[in-house]
């Protein structure tokens, strides 16, 4: 029923019209005015699924998991979701999209185009004899943490109820862009309508005397997790070569295992992609606790052996012995289907902001895509961009804009991270620094933007740095009402 208001007295009347007089002040029909009824709340609704802010995962529940099973993120580091945001209407393409590789990327990349279209049809292509596994979760199965069937991201039945066709142990040999086909090793050709490349990329093995002797390995796939773990004893001597997140996450697994493990980096210090030598120093600590011999600054010059290595050399003539040597040196994208196709290759294939490959009808996400000359090599990155190819390849439009590199980290036990430009190189970027006996902190500012920031030992600042550094917010007013480090983090508190 509509409600009237008297302007004099504020007498509310209900009813189709206003009353000839208010029974209140007397005051004339003239003098009353309509007024919206109230209108109830919406009811407030629990949130039931929640998003690591670091790498995308979404956990469902009541509340967020204590860590993310992917990147290992504290519960701090969840937001609620509130809605599922919508990219674009079902049903706008029905041709075949086929997904090379079965990592995050290609995993990301069928889950959206599904939701994107419901009639495509969707082939995933693995090399691997496994469903598509959490690869960040390899060194948690080395370290016994997890067992083999924690490993996948979805079950067998999920792919048959999403109409996704999974084809394991299938290799790629070549792609013909003008016929659309793909010719498959020991198989028939297959054809597509529209392709996403999501091959990732490989271990890079550094060229160094006695590299390819039997018992040189890397840690990419879950068979080098079977095989370290099958060759692995107490008392086994490992070195592990290479200081950032895998080295050390490999280190930290084998130690589990009662293997005696050093760690050699060519870097002064840990994690130089990441940290600074101050915050590595925090690091440090905890690594040596753990009994990992670290040897900083160091370069090998050979690996001597038999058909096996017995001894790492160092070109200052140190010797370490080893049963075994992991490499963990980095990684270099899987680009030669894409050169042999005729696609642009610098680091990695190049697309555009839709990514979109030279060909109109070929994608490509993950650490194998180079955006505006940035190769990412890191999960979230991968997962976003499967997500966006996977849109656009179903008849979407969304667009890749590039994200800051970072990093939330929870290595040894410590909480820390890493995100935008870390390392400046001239005086016009402007760098606070926070420290005590446990905690470090760092953030980095040019011309008035928050650009960079490393955190060690408390990380529960991350949602509002990560917010700032993204969105590219002006923090003019914080710079300007601050005096000291102090006034800073004080400030990015709030």
């Amino acid at each position: 029923m509509t409600q009237w208001l008297c302007t004099v007295c504020g007498y509310v009347h209900e009813g189709d019209e206003p009353c000839d007089y208010c029974p209140i002040c007397g005051a004339a029909t003239e003098l009353f005015e309509e007024i919206a009824a109230p209108v109830a709340p919406p009811p407030v609704v629990a949130p039931t699924r929640w998003r690591c802010i670091n790498c995308d995962y979404i956990h469902e529940g009541a509340e967020p998991p204590q860590v993310c099973v992917v990147c290992g993120a504290g519960t701090d580091q969840f937001e609620a979701v509130t809605q599922e945001q919508k990219t674009s209407e079902a049903g706008q393409f029905n041709g075949t999209i086929v997904i090379i590789g079965g990592g995050i990327a290609g995993l990301s990349a069928a889950e959206a185009a599904r939701s994107t279209s419901a009639q495509a049809r969707i082939v995933l292509l693995t090399r691997e004899a496994e469903l598509p596994y959490y690869r960040l979760n390899l060194t948690r199965y080395l370290a016994g943490e997890i067992a083999p069937d924690e490993l996948p991201v979805h079950p067998g039945i999920w792919y048959q109820e999403k109409n996704i066709e999974v084809r394991f142990n299938t290799e790629v040999t070549a792609i013909d862009v003008n016929a659309k086909q793909l010719r498959i090793k020991d198989g028939d050709a297959l054809s597509y309508d529209r392709l996403i490349l999501a091959m990732g990329a490989h271990p890079f093995v550094p060229p160094v005397a006695g590299i390819n002797r039997q018992n040189v390995v890397t840690l990419r796939h879950k068979k080098d997790a079977d095989w370290i773990l099958g060759n692995c004893k107490a008392g086994t001597r490992c070195v592990v070569v290479g200081g950032g997140v895998l080295g050390l996450e490999i280190a930290a697994a084998l130690v589990r295992q009662q293997v005696s493990v050093s760690l050699i980096e060519g870097f002064g210090w840990l994690l130089p992609r990441q940290l600074n030598q101050q915050a590595s120093d925090y690091l440090e600590t905890s690594v040596k606790e753990l009994g990992i011999e670290l040897v900083l600054g160091a370069r090998i010059k050979q690996f001597d052996g038999d058909e096996s290595v017995r001894t790492v050399v160092l070109e200052t003539g140190e010797n370490i012995a080893a049963d075994m040597v992991v490499v963990a040196a980095g990684v270099r994208t899987n680009s030669y289907l894409a050169r042999l196709a005729g696609l642009e290759v610098k680091e990695g294939v190049v697309v555009d902001h839709q990514l979109r490959t030279a060909h109109e009808d070929i994608f490509a996400a993950g650490d194998l895509a180079e955006h505006q000359s940035v190769c990412y090599g890191t999960w979230a990155p991968a997962q976003y961009q499967g997500r966006i190819a996977g849109i656009n390849a179903a008849g979407g439009d969304v667009s890749f804009g590039g994200i800051p590199r970072s990093n939330i980290l929870k290595v040894l036990g410590v909480d820390m991270l890493s995100i935008g430009n870390v390392h400046p190189d001239d005086a016009s970027y402007r760098t606070f620094e926070q420290a005590d006996a446990e905690h470090y902190a760092e953030v980095i500012f040019r011309d008035d933007r928050l650009v960079g920031a490393i955190l060690v030992g408390d990380t529960s600042k991350s949602p509002l740095i990560k917010k700032l550094i993204e969105s590219r917010q002006s923090c003019h007013d914080l710079l300007k009402n601050s005096q000291s480090g102090e006034d800073i983090f004080r400030g990015l508190s709030v």
